[in-house]
């Protein structure tokens, strides 16, 4: 029967396990999770300082930063640890994919409460209703391209090569 002969001159790899998913998906959205759950919480805690908006913002800058040095090493690392039971990760278009479907769509809720934090610092200090900071918008945006993006493509690219 002709049906089983492969068609292409290389083995096909075997598919995806489920041990192997588990771990990619639970890796990524780990790390997105602790990074916005690390912002907000920040966030939250900054205006209990008595500073002055101007200078909270500052710090809120400098932490972003931070967090997000720390959420990159943290990816890369876990791109490339081996688990006891599933073994490593290895990139391939498929783990690639996965990374950021994952990472979009588990993870993406966790962005949320910062918004909002950062919605209602838009308004501190405003006569009108209109936003008067608009540079706290700028830095939920810029977390957001950081989250949804880069950390991504940091723990995707850090992933060990396929053999």
């Amino acid at each position: 029967m002709v049906d089983h002969l492969p068609v292409d001159p290389e083995p096909q790899r075997p598919l995806p396990r489920h041990a192997t998913l588990a771990l990619l998906v639970g890796r990524i959205t780990t790390i997105k999770l602790a990074y916005w759950a690390a912002l907000t919480a920040f966030e939250l805690v900054l205006p209990l300082d008595g500073r002055p908006r101007d200078d909270r913002f500052g710090s809120s800058v400098a932490f972003a930063v931070l967090a997000t040095l720390v959420t990159l090493i943290w990816a890369r690392r876990s791109a490339r640890a081996i688990d006891p039971h599933a073994g490593a990760l290895s990139r391939s278009i498929p783990t690639i994919a996965t990374t950021f479907v994952a990472a979009t769509v588990v993870a993406s809720p966790a962005s949320l409460p910062l918004l909002l934090v950062e919605r209602q610092r838009s308004f501190e200090g405003c006569v009108a209703s209109a936003t008067c900071h608009p540079e706290a918008l700028w830095l939920w945006v810029g977390t957001l391209v950081i989250g949804f993006v880069i950390i991504p493509a940091v723990f995707a690219a850090s992933l060990r090569p396929s053999r």
